[in-house]
């Protein structure tokens, strides 16, 4: 379905979307790693840009993302990004020497669509930047917005439905979230919790708009007092010692087409 701002998945960022960008910057350890990825290619499409997370500085990059909230808060030394979706791209076969995808797939209304198209105009590698929705639920956010993380790990495709999509081979490269990532998605706060009781970190990540506001405030309220008591220090209090996490984000690496 297509929402009023025109996001096209199952979340509507024209009412959950306008504090996006100051909650979820790219971290640039993630970014180093999703460089890497693409290897040499020097022209790169980006499906899903949302408000260009990830988008390499130093290539040629097509931003593709229909939400107009989002693409309105794309930094002016980006490119405007396209308005279209994953399902259908406007750009001829092989138009590109890579494609990316950050925290995108998920939201597509047809995923094998989209991954189809994605492969179509894209000669090299496609470098997926998503969850594993077997290892979601295993965060400790859990204990208190079981709801939050049920729907994530509901979301988010597995890695053989993408790889069947792609129709190449993916590698699975596990992503260490670092103690003060930039980027906040739930488990960027591993060690960091009480920011989730801000509202805004907590529509920054998009799962929280899918459960009722009672059960959301219930959530943080047991949260908060855990906090207060000390309880979950004594539970996970060692992660805020950890200067890594590794938790159910990957990046899936689809090799290029076959010569």
């Amino acid at each position: 379905m297509r929402h009023e701002d025109g996001s096209a998945g199952d979340a509507d960022y024209g009412r959950i979307g306008h504090s996006y960008s100051a909650w979820r910057q790219p971290d640039p350890r993630i970014a180093a790693m999703i460089a890497d990825a693409l290897g040499p290619a020097r022209t790169v499409l980006n499906v899903g840009a949302g408000a260009g997370s990830y988008e390499p500085l130093d290539r040629e990059v097509t931003a593709v993302e229909p939400s107009a909230s989002m693409r309105a808060q794309r930094p002016a030394h980006l490119s405007p990004a396209v308005d279209a979706t994953a399902e259908r791209l406007p750009f001829a076969d092989d138009s590109f020497d890579a494609a990316m995808a950050s925290f995108t797939i998920h939201q597509w209304a047809d995923l094998a669509a989209g991954l189809r198209e994605v492969r179509r105009v894209t000669r090299g590698p496609v470098v997926i930047l998503t969850c594993d929705p077997r290892e979601v639920e295993a965060f400790w956010l859990n204990d208190y917005a079981p709801t939050v993380l049920a729907t994530e790990a509901r979301r988010y495709p597995s890695f053989e439905r993408v790889a069947e999509g792609l129709g190449t081979p993916i590698e699975r490269i596990s992503v260490p979230i670092p103690f003060d990532c930039r980027d906040g998605f739930n488990e960027a706060y591993y060690g960091r919790p009480e920011t989730l009781l801000e509202p805004s970190a907590r529509l920054s990540c998009s799962a929280w708009s899918f459960v009722t506001p009672d059960e959301a405030n219930a959530a943080v309220a047991r949260l908060a007092a855990d906090l207060k008591s000390g309880a979950w220090d004594e539970k996970y209090g060692m992660l805020r010692q950890e200067p890594i996490y590794r938790g159910s984000l990957y990046l899936l690496v689809s090799a290029g087409k076959a010569k």
